[in-house]
C-alpha cells in the first residue's frame, strides 16, 4: 500500500456521517459530475448534503462550489453554456508518456511527482496570472466556505502531497487553481512561494482523504491510475465503510469524447451525466441515505 494511504488511514477518526469525494478530469469532467450530481438529485440522492467535500483537480472546482452553497440548477445551467473566447488545451500523448516515465522509474511516490514537478516547471504554458485569473471568474464563490471541504495539490519541489483547508491559510482560488494545474499544460501555482500542481498527479480522486466517514461517494470521470496511491475502488476497499464509485458509463464516455480539456465537449458532457443518473441513483441512494 501507498505510505501516505497508510499514513491517512491510521490518523483517521470518526469523524462525520457522510463524505462526497470528486475526482479529476477536465473540464468535461466538470461538466459530466454536475450533471450526474443534478440528475442524482433530482432522482432522491442529493449529495450535496455532504458533511466533507474533497475535491482533486476538475473536482475541486465543483466541490467547492457545492460546499460554498451554490445550487446546482445553477451549477448545471453554467455548464450548458456555449464556450465563449475559452481556450481548449489538449493532454497529448507525450505528455502522457512523460507522466508514465514519472512513475515507472525508481523512487518514493514524493519522489516519482517531484520528477513531473520538475518537469512542469520548465514548460511552455500560458501564464499563471491568465489562469488564476480564469479560476476566480469560474468560481461563485472566493472564500473558503464554512461546511468541510479538502483541496488537493502537490509540491512541485519535493513532490509532497497537500490537501488545502479553511486553516491552511491560502487563499480559495490559488488552492483550486493548484488543484487544476495540469502539468505540462497549464503552469503550477505559487502558494507561499512555493510552486503547486494538480492534486491528480497522486491520485485521480484522493478518495481516502475521507478516512473517518461512516459513508462515501465518489464521483470519478477518471477511475485507472499508475500512481501507487490506487485505484478510488482501492483506496475505498480499504476504508472499509459503505461506499460506492459513480464512473461515466458509456454513452457519457462518447459525449466526452477523446479530449479532456476541450470546453466544446462541456454540454453534451453535463447532459450525459444526467441522463446517467437515473442508471446509478438507487445503488447511490442505499449507501447515502
Amino acid at each position: 500500500m501507498d505510505q501516505e494511504a497508510v499514513s491517512l488511514l491510521r490518523m483517521a477518526a470518526v469523524t462525520g456521517e457522510r463524505a462526497l469525494v470528486l475526482g479529476g478530469g477536465g473540464v468535461t469532467g466538470i461538466a459530466w459530475e454536475t450533471g450526474i450530481l443534478h440528475g442524482l438529485a433530482e432522482a432522491g440522492a442529493d449529495l450535496t448534503e455532504a458533511d466533507l467535500f474533497v475535491g482533486t483537480s476538475a473536482g475541486s472546482v465543483v466541490a467547492t462550489q457545492l460546499a460554498g452553497g451554490v445550487p446546482l440548477a445553477d451549477l448545471y445551467a453554467s455548464q450548458l453554456v456555449p464556450p465563449d473566447g475559452e481556450i481548449p488545451a489538449r493532454l497529448t500523448a507525450w505528455m502522457v508518456m512523460r507522466y508514465a516515465l514519472s512513475y515507472v522509474m525508481p523512487g518514493t511516490s514524493a519522489q516519482k511527482r517531484a520528477r513531473l514537478g520538475r518537469a512542469a516547471l520548465k514548460a511552455r504554458t500560458p501564464s499563471e496570472a491568465d489562469r488564476l485569473a480564469v479560476f476566480a471568474s469560474r468560481l461563485s464563490i472566493q472564500d473558503w466556505p464554512e461546511r468541510a471541504l479538502k483541496v488537493t495539490a502537490v509540491d512541485t519541489a519535493d513532490g509532497k502531497f497537500v490537501a488545502f483547508d479553511r486553516d491552511s491559510g491560502v487563499p480559495l482560488v490559488k488552492a483550486v487553481a493548484s488543484s487544476c494545474a495540469v502539468p505540462l499544460v497549464w503552469p503550477p501555482v505559487t502558494i507561499d512561494g512555493r510552486r503547486y500542481m494538480d492534486g491528480g498527479m497522486r491520485s485521480v480522486a484522493n478518495a481516502d482523504l475521507a478516512a473517518g466517514y461512516s459513508r462515501v461517494v465518489v464521483v470519478a470521470p477518471l477511475t485507472r491510475s499508475i500512481s501507487p496511491a490506487g485505484t478510488p475502488a482501492g483506496q475505498l476497499a480499504r476504508l472499509g465503510v459503505p461506499s460506492i464509485v459513480v464512473s461515466p458509463d458509456k454513452a457519457a464516455l462518447a459525449a466526452i469524447g477523446s479530449n479532456l480539456l476541450d470546453p466544446a465537449r462541456r454540454k453534451p458532457a453535463a447532459e450525459a451525466g444526467r441522463v446517467q443518473a437515473a442508471s446509478v441513483a438507487e445503488a447511490v441512494r442505499e449507501v447515502w441515505n
